[in-house]
């Protein structure tokens, strides 16, 4: 069986129809979006103002490490994600699905730090990506990257080598106790794979019943995918030339799909060395007074 998907909502696929069906969105950022940040921009004859997600220990802990917040910066895609025909008996990597989950969350990052850069922010801390389902269809979700925009106050600039702002979804506590340890953010990476899991035959689950025995087709499918999606997570930040990743972790989502079908999504902020020595400062004990 040959797979098969419908192109209408890949980013990545240029189908000669292509730009006769949607329209792109316009460069730059839309006209709410543009007023909305200009109202927190100090300007001759008016007084901005910063908004943020953080909690209040973590803007304090931010303006501890040098960092001013400037505004709460998001960006959106509602995408259509493509139908994929997949074999009951066969473990293998949805490639069309896999790259639609991973271009929308780009899209959707990439107009956060559009968001970012017009407020002239070093980078973007507390980064979140979520997915939301609405009642327009099964197969369409809005993919949404949210997180709060902060300037270095020493007048430095902490932007990755891309020249673009860093995002991080470390919390204010983690980037403190980052930033003291002589790293910086470079930016948030990730990798995904949306992976099929072959059903078992009747002849397997008879003989696997009742006894304890490992199910090779289940292990191997699964340990593929999560390599598929951390492999492109490293390679994400190879691009960056960082150093490593820190506060990685491996979400499994079977979305709309059904069970056996998931993405394995990896996400982490890669880091690099700063230049100059730093002292990590000892661990505190720490007695809660809360009951």
């Amino acid at each position: 069986m040959t797979d098969t998907a419908d192109q209408a909502g890949t980013g990545r696929s240029k189908g000669p129809d292509a730009s006769s069906t949607t329209a792109p969105l316009p460069k730059g950022l839309p006209p709410d979006a543009s007023r909305r940040l200009a109202e927190l921009e100090d300007r001759p004859g008016h007084k901005g103002m910063f908004t943020s997600d953080l909690s209040v220990n973590e803007f304090l802990l931010i303006k501890e490490v040098g960092f001013h917040p400037l505004g709460f910066v998001m960006g959106s895609s509602i995408y259509h994600l493509g139908i994929q025909t997949r074999r009951w008996s066969q473990s293998q990597e949805l490639s069309k699905l896999t790259e639609a989950m991973y271009e929308a969350r780009q899209l959707a990052m990439d107009r956060m730090d559009a968001e970012a850069t017009e407020l002239g922010a070093d980078g973007v801390v507390g980064v979140r990506l979520d997915v939301n389902y609405y009642e327009w269809g099964a197969d369409t979700a809005e993919f949404i990257a949210v997180g709060t925009a902060v300037k270095a106050e020493d007048g430095r600039s902490y932007r990755n080598r891309q020249g673009k702002p860093f995002t991080s979804d470390l919390s204010g506590q983690d980037f403190w106790v980052l930033m003291q340890t002589g790293h910086v953010p470079l930016g948030l990476v990730m990798g995904t794979c949306v992976y099929h899991i072959a059903h078992r035959g009747l002849g397997q689950t008879v003989r696997a019943a009742g006894r304890n025995v490992e199910l090779p087709n289940f292990t191997q499918a699964l340990y593929e995918a999560r390599e598929l999606a951390m492999t492109r997570m490293q390679d994400e930040a190879n691009e960056l030339e960082a150093s490593g990743i820190v506060g990685v972790r491996l979400e499994e989502k079977s979305h709309m799909w059904g069970a056996h079908t998931i993405e394995f999504l990896s996400l982490g902020t890669a880091v690099a060395r700063s230049t100059g020595d730093f002292t990590i400062p000892q661990p505190k004990t720490i007695i809660s007074l809360d009951g």
